[in-house]
């Protein structure tokens, strides 16, 4: 197989601690912590020269950046084991230098777009990650691995370790892994039924779904007056569910009243059970950081760094007129007036 790098990379110095060419297909990732803040450079120039038999095919930096220290077509010495290496491309992140090892946002962004970057040129269809160190080498089953099912240490860290289901689940929308995408049981059960066909298509960005919520609440408030034989605006709502294919057979909710209300209520459900997250960067010099959604809810920090945060729910409140996100870290709420979707 003629192997390529990724042309994410921001730096290259390529070690003599490597072993050419690896002897197995990729399929497997597998992430490591650089214990200590450092940018792409400092980690692959300290495997470029190091005395110790040691090596990654990439290091990601703490501000973003990706160095490439052992090309894809060679194994890296990574993971204290050769057959691991041999099979994975192993990156190590940079992370802070004490328990539990966390990593910044633009390294944990840069390392989800490496990662895809991996998958999609190695054919590689889905990450799975199942925190199972029995399933080492099955990969049709798990295809990430860690250090320390290798070895007695803590690497990649608790904090990326505790990780990995989001980073399988980030890159997996970017490779179109639908399969992987958690339901809620209301979708799940729409599904099921054959009522929706692309529940991707509603859970991928959150336009669509305030468009669905649009449509669903015409689909009530007709079925509630119980206008079964003239539908106005429901029938051109039922019409556009047809053409995103989220229902196939409209007749059949149209007919009966019964029936209608049931896919009012079931559809509303799985709209307001949705989960989705996505990626925004910072556009203010500084950005509060509050305790709910509104400007009458305390500051409890501030943001400073223009960087890239997680937003995973979304919800009105005063003082922005585009809303409120809540960061996935936990830390509370910032106004979506200051952010650009990334």
């Amino acid at each position: 197989m003629a192997y390529t790098n990724s042309s994410l990379i921001t730096y290259k110095n390529i070690t003599k601690n490597r072993t050419s060419p690896r002897y197995h297909v990729i399929d497997t990732i597998t992430i490591h912590c650089y214990v200590g803040q450092v940018t792409a450079k400092q980690g692959c120039d300290y495997f470029a020269t190091t005395n110790r038999q040691c090596s990654s095919n990439y290091v990601v930096g703490y501000d973003g950046s990706i160095g490439l220290s052992v090309e894809e077509k060679d194994r890296a010495w990574t993971s204290s084991s050769a057959s691991n290496d041999n099979r994975a491309v192993t990156i190590e992140v940079a992370c802070d230098p004490t328990y539990p090892y966390a990593v910044t946002d633009k390294a944990m962004t840069a390392l989800i777009n490496l990662v895809a970057d991996i998958c999609k040129r190695n054919n590689i269809k889905e990450l799975k990650w199942k925190a199972d160190k029995s399933l080492i080498g099955q990969v049709g089953k798990q295809n990430m691995t860690v250090h320390r099912w290798f070895a007695a240490t803590a690497c990649p860290g608790d904090y990326l370790y505790n990780k990995h289901s989001y980073i399988a689940e980030q890159v997996n929308k970017k490779l179109n892994a639908v399969s992987t995408v958690k339901y809620s049981s209301d979708i799940k059960s729409l599904v099921d039924k054959g009522i929706i066909n692309s529940p991707d298509y509603w859970m991928a960005q959150q336009n669509n779904l305030n468009y669905l919520k649009a449509l669903l609440n015409k689909l009530a408030k007709a079925s509630q007056s119980k206008k079964v034989n003239s539908f106005g605006n429901v029938r051109d709502a039922i019409n556009h569910l047809v053409k995103c294919k989220v229902i196939d057979t409209p007749t059949y909710w149209m007919n009966n009243y019964k029936k209608i209300k049931y896919l009012d209520n079931l559809l509303i459900s799985a709209a307001n059970h949705i989960q989705f997250d996505y990626l925004v960067q910072v556009t203010a010099s500084s950005l509060n950081i509050r305790k709910g959604a509104g400007t009458n809810y305390a500051v409890v920090d501030t943001i400073t760094n223009k960087g890239i945060y997680t937003i995973v729910e979304e919800s009105k409140g005063s003082g922005s007129s585009k809303g409120w996100g809540k960061l996935k870290s936990g830390a509370g709420w910032i106004s979506l007036d200051f952010v650009k979707k990334i």
